[in-house]
Formats: structure tokens, sequence, C-alpha cells
């Protein structure tokens, strides 16, 4: 009795058993995929994250290859790379912390962005045309090739925005002002020192930059001199300073400086006949010269003012004159009516008014506009003293000069080089 009664119990209690853990299984097969679904939703999410991300990543534009983007969409805050700041002297240090300097820097925000984004535009075209550069190119293609990019990359709109001088590429013993005519067949050689001096405005705001190129590497330090004579001059300027004793400076630098050149040792020379220059609106020549070498002019340097600091290093003479067939002119800044009997000189003057002002042009210029037979009437202009020409500087042939060139902002509060880059 008691056996049947227990094997009559066992079903009853397995049965119960069998029940719960059937009821706990649904309920775990249920919380599982519960917990599939969340696990699902939360890939879905973390997928929709990583694409909102990626999405902002792909907002961030960077610059092609070669360059085509306009820094204005680069920088689409309109806040454009400040450049390096070096303080000024023991005598100026008060202004770093002076409220009312500050206060008058922050009055001139829109001036100094203007001339930074020029700066970033010249900083962008130099580091793409330094990667193209090699022995073989034509010149002229050199030259188009910058100015183009430069067009690209800032926009180019009239006398707001765009290129503020010819490019300068002169070769070895050319200086300075050297730019191919239409047809020129110049070819960038191996041994060439060439000069690249271009410029970019906004504004009128002028930045004025250069650095030389050697792919033969016996003339590094003919480069090393005029680059340290160059840093040198900018270490030395500042607000009260006197031009004078700024050259004095460069020239200790430069000439510390020798070059072998085919086994013959050279003492490196400064252009005593080249300067640095003040800049000023539309105008890259303002009235003050920088001098490289000693016993220049006892003139301050004074605040708000900007200034090109560049440095001829030569093997030469240490002198240049005019030479060669010109390709540089500008409108004379003060010139006022001067009356022009030849009509072909007064159409080609409104040509210059209308796409250059005062700022320098060259021939390959007018012939991009679409001017043709105008040497006659360019000629005219000159002679009347509307416009001037700046034919190419030379030092002895066969010799070689490098150069190197800063534009720098003499701040109420510190010193700005705008046109640093990481190249130099």
């Amino acid at each position: 009795m008691a056996e049947e009664n227990l094997k009559t119990e066992i079903p009853v209690v397995g049965e119960n058993v069998v029940s719960k853990h059937s009821k706990g299984n649904e309920e775990s097969s249920e919380l599982a995929s519960t917990l599939e679904n969340v696990e699902d939703v939360g890939k879905e999410v973390s997928k929709k994250k990583k694409k909102k991300s990626k999405s902002k990543k792909k907002e961030v534009l960077q610059q092609t290859d070669p360059p085509s983007i306009p820094v204005t969409e680069l920088y689409p805050s309109g806040e454009f790379p400040e450049g390096e700041i070096q303080q000024y002297k023991d005598d100026n240090l008060w202004r770093i912390t002076s409220e009312e300097k500050r206060e008058l820097e922050r009055l001139q925000k829109p001036l100094y962005n203007s001339i930074r984004q020029a700066a970033e535009v010249h900083r962008q075209v130099r580091k793409y045309i330094k990667s193209i550069l090699k022995p073989g190119m034509l010149m002229i293609d050199l030259c188009e090739t910058l100015e183009n990019t430069v067009r690209k990359l800032i926009s180019e709109n009239g006398l707001q925005a765009g290129i503020a001088f010819p490019t300068g590429c002169s070769l070895n013993w050319v200086a300075a002002h050297w730019t191919p005519n239409t047809g020129d067949k110049t070819v960038l050689q191996y041994d060439d020192v060439m000069k690249l001096d271009f410029g970019t405005q906004i504004d009128g705001y002028i930045v004025d930059c250069a650095f030389t190129v050697a792919f033969n590497p016996m003339f590094d330090p003919l480069l090393e001199a005029s680059r340290e004579a160059t840093n040198t001059g900018i270490k030395e300027c500042g607000i009260d300073v006197r031009l004078c004793d700024v050259g004095a400076a460069i020239q200790e630098v430069m000439e510390s400086y020798e070059v072998e050149i085919n086994g013959k040792v050279f003492q490196v020379k400064s252009i005593r006949n080249l300067n640095g220059h003040s800049i000023g609106r539309y105008q890259i020549h303002a009235g003050k010269s920088v001098p490289i070498v000693k016993g220049g002019e006892q003139t301050k340097m004074e605040e708000g003012e900007f200034f090109a600091i560049e440095t001829f290093a030569s093997t030469g003479k240490g002198y240049v004159r005019e030479d060669l067939e010109c390709s540089h002119y500008m409108k004379n800044f003060e010139v006022g009516y001067v009356p022009l009997r030849m009509p072909r000189a007064k159409q080609l003057l409104a040509t210059i008014d209308k796409n250059f002002s005062t700022l320098a042009f060259c021939r390959r210029y007018l012939d991009r506009l679409g001017e043709t037979k105008y040497l006659m009437a360019l000629k005219n202009l000159c002679d009347s003293g509307v416009v001037q020409p700046y034919p190419p500087l030379c030092d002895v042939k066969g010799s070689y000069v490098s150069q190197f060139e800063h534009t720098i902002l003499l701040r109420p509060t510190c010193k700005e080089v705008i046109s640093r880059g990481d190249d130099y």
C-alpha cells in the first residue's frame, strides 16, 4: 500500500517539477530572445553612431592634390591660422600685458584675418610647387601652374583677392624681377639657383614671400646664408628699431658664410643695393627700405607697419644692375592725372586700372586679358611716368644669388611673421 501510494505520488511530483522546468525554460528563452533584440538594437544604434561620426569626418575638407579647393572652404569659420608670434625685446615687453594694446588688436581683427588668408594661400601653393619642381621644366609652365593655383585657392575676385605681383623666378646671377614673357623657352636646369618670389593679396593686404630652389647640394651653404640672414633680420625687427641696425645684423650673419662651387671657395656677400621694404595697402613698396648691409638710414619701424624682410646672398660683387628684357611693370602709386595723346595708351591704361590698379603686373598678364600689340602703348605709359618698368636686376654673369623673404606685422603687443610655414 505504501509502495503503491509512493508510486502514485511520484508521477504527480514529477509532473509538477517538469511543468516548473518547462515554464522556466520558456521564460529563459523569452529573456534570451529579448536580450538578442536588445543586442540587435544596440548594434543598429552603434552603426548609426558610426555612420554619423563618419559623416562628420567627411564634413572636414582636406586639400586636394593638386590643390583646387579655395581656402575659404577649408576654413568655414572664416578664421585663418595665425603666423609665428615673436615677442618684442626687453624695452617693449610691457606691450604683452597692456589692455590698451590688446584692445587695439581686437579692433584690427578683420585686417589681420585678411592678411592671414593671403598667407595661408601662399603656404599651400608653395608646398605644392615644391612637390612638382624638377629639372627640365619650362619656366613659363612653372609660373603659370603656380599662378593658376593661386587664382583657385584665393578665389580670385578682381582687386579684392588675387595675385599681388608677377611670379619672380630669377635664375643664378639674376637676383630679382625676372619672369618669362610669352614664348620664352627657358628651361630649369639641375645646376640652376632659382629664386621663387610670389605674392598674394586680400583687399589690398599683400603677402610678399620668397624662397630659393637648388637641386645641386653644392649650393646648400649659399641658401643657408640667406635663410639665416633673413631669420636674423626678423628677430631684430621691432617697434622703434632703427632700420640701419637691422641691416648691420643681417650683414654680420650673411658674411659669416662661405660656399665652395666647383672647387673654388667664395665668401658670401650681401647685395648692398637690394633691400627689404615696408608694405602698404595695394602698395608693395610703401616708402621705407630695410637694408641688408650696415650703414643704412636711421629711420625707425613703427607700430602697425608691415615689412617684407628679404635678403640676397651672392657669390659675385654683391651689387646689381638692370639688364635683360623687361617683364615687370607697375603703375606709379603717386601719379595723378597725366594727359595721354596716344589713344592706344589710354585704352591700355584703362585695362591696367581695372585689373591691377597700383599692383605690379607683367606682359603675360596683359596677354591673358586679351591685350595685343601693346608694346608701343606700354612704352608711352612708361615714358609719361604713369607706369614704372622694373627690369631684371643682375649681379655679374656666372655668379649665383639666393634669396629668402617673409612678411611681418608689427602688432601692438607682439611681432607676427605672417608668412611663416613649416618649410621656412
